[in-house]
């Protein structure tokens, strides 16, 4: 095959690679990252899930599978089985199992007493949890199953059973949610975020398909993904935003994912978002703007409270009368806030290590395109005219001082009214001049004469040369002494 086929089959290769992975549903799938690297993926997560369910129901034998739910999540190391209860054939169950994450701080023993615990917490808008358990190595927790399915399900007009994949990765029709249902829906959903917050238990797990339909209400689900260490769906986009690094904030930031999916149908294409099409509201893009922005991004997230404040959410009314009750332990409260400690300085330390990275690669990026390329060349040439200019004015300087010294040397006389006498050296000596005639009356005071120094070695000769051009550099006119003379070349008549 000729090279050039092959380079250009490989560059298409890699511009699909490249629209794939930057898809953030796309980028997720189990068969996009075996692909990939076949190496990391190749355990079969739904067999392990199997022993360990099969291992829970020795224990738990009123509990039967009744279909396993196949790949109706996005994480590759998350399964769903529809269950039942054998004397209550009619109720329908999900139990999911997941393998515990890279951000999974607590103690064996503190993470299993509060996975344990969820079933005890009572909200709203928290989807109640029916019995949940957890090891060393995993969790399971099981929830009544709802056939109405989840608010992505709602957005997107799909069926709960079906993939992720086929439910939300190209869907027919993209149409937003009445304006009423965001509201609703948004208040509902700060309201639980609130709640949490304020209990101290960290959630990060936002997104419309977290969120259960219960007729016209939310509910939360998923409380145990923070705890198993499980990394948040939109961790790639919140990784880059150096602002975004607590739990809170990045809760606030799902929130802004979630709004902009319920009011246009759709997730947003980039990450900060420069614009916002048309909305049903006003009141919706100023939310929005608080959030999804490239200043929101630079300025840090709005809290919860504060969005509750806002025009779109301040004004609906809450009809539900049930009391919250989730008591968490004091003991286990330290271990939470500690376990939150270690995930938000994990992140910013991935965040550190992403920003130094893009700094590499723009740089790289910058330095090796043609433009500067070009410039660099110009440069060059100008810096190398330069110096070969002013390597030949040095040269041309240093060729002119030897000749204006040699010239110095043969022609000028060693001693002259306006320089001191060089000193002596080895080898030369000097005779005084003869005195001067007596006056004449017409005549001009005749030149003083001057016996020439006798040759000197080479060495006595430059030292002589340079003293003189030094003595001749260093004249100042100024350090000359006035004198008087006394003129008696006229005739004297007595």
């Amino acid at each position: 095959m000729e090279r050039e086929f092959i380079a250009e089959r490989q560059k298409g290769l890699q511009t699909y690679l490249d629209v794939i992975t930057s898809h953030h549903i796309l980028s997720n799938c189990e068969l996009v990252k075996k692909f990939l690297d076949p190496n990391s993926y190749s355990v079969n997560y739904t067999e392990i899930a199997l022993q360990h369910v099969s291992m829970f129901f020795r224990s738990e034998p009123k509990w039967e599978v009744v279909e396993p739910l196949k790949d109706i999540g996005w994480r590759i190391r998350k399964k769903y089985f529809l269950m039942k209860i054998k004397n209550q054939p009619k109720e329908r169950l999900m139990l999911s199992w997941a393998d515990l994450g890279p951000d999974k701080y607590l103690s064996d023993k503190d993470l299993q007493y509060a996975v344990k615990l969820l079933s005890s917490c009572s909200h709203p808008y928290i989807y109640k949890i029916t019995f949940a358990t957890a090891n060393e190595s995993s969790a399971l927790v099981i929830r009544p199953f709802s056939e109405k399915g989840t608010l992505k399900d709602l957005i997107y007009k799909a069926k709960p059973k079906d993939p992720f994949l086929k439910k939300y990765c190209n869907p027919k029709k993209i149409q937003g949610l009445e304006l009423q249902q965001i509201k609703t829906y948004g208040r509902q959903i700060l309201e639980v975020l609130k709640f949490l917050h304020e209990k101290g238990f960290p959630y990060g797990h936002l997104h419309a398909a977290n969120v259960m339909l219960d007729g016209d209400t939310c509910k939360l689900l998923d409380l145990e993904n923070s705890l198993l260490g499980l990394p948040s769906f939109y961790r790639s986009y919140f990784s880059q935003f150096r602002k975004i690094n607590t739990l809170e904030s990045i809760d606030v930031h799902c929130f802004g994912h979630l709004l902009y999916e319920m009011t246009y149908g759709r997730p947003p294409d980039t990450i900060p978002v420069d614009s916002f099409p048309p909305a049903p509201s006003v009141f919706v893009v100023s939310v929005l703007e608080s959030i999804l922005t490239c200043e929101a991004m630079k300025n840090g997230m709005p809290t919860v409270s504060r969005l509750l404040q806002m025009p779109l959410f301040s004004d609906v009314l809450l009809t539900n009368s049930e009391k919250p009750q989730f008591k968490v332990p004091t003991k286990l409260k330290e271990a939470l806030k500690t376990s939150k400690e270690c995930i938000e300085k994990r992140l910013t330390e991935e965040q550190k290590l992403i920003h130094q990275h893009r700094r590499l690669t723009r740089a790289q990026s910058h330095h090796g395109s043609e433009e500067e390329k070009k410039k660099r060349k110009i440069l060059a040439r100008k810096k190398s005219k330069r110096s070969a200019y002013e390597s030949g004015e040095e040269h041309s300087a240093k060729y002119s001082n030897s000749n204006n010294s040699a010239g110095s040397g043969a022609s000028s006389p060693l001693t002259s009214p306006s320089s001191p006498t060089p000193p002596s050296t080895a080898g030369a000596s000097s005779i005084p001049p003869a005195p001067p005639p007596p006056p004449l009356p017409p005549a001009a005071p005749p030149p003083s004469t001057e016996v020439p120094m006798q040759p000197s070695p080479q060495p006595a000769i430059s030292a002589s040369r340079g003293a003189l051009l030094s003595s001749i550099q260093n004249f100042q006119k100024g350090t000359l002494k006035k004198t008087q003379t006394c003129d008696y070349s006229a005739p004297r008549i007595s």
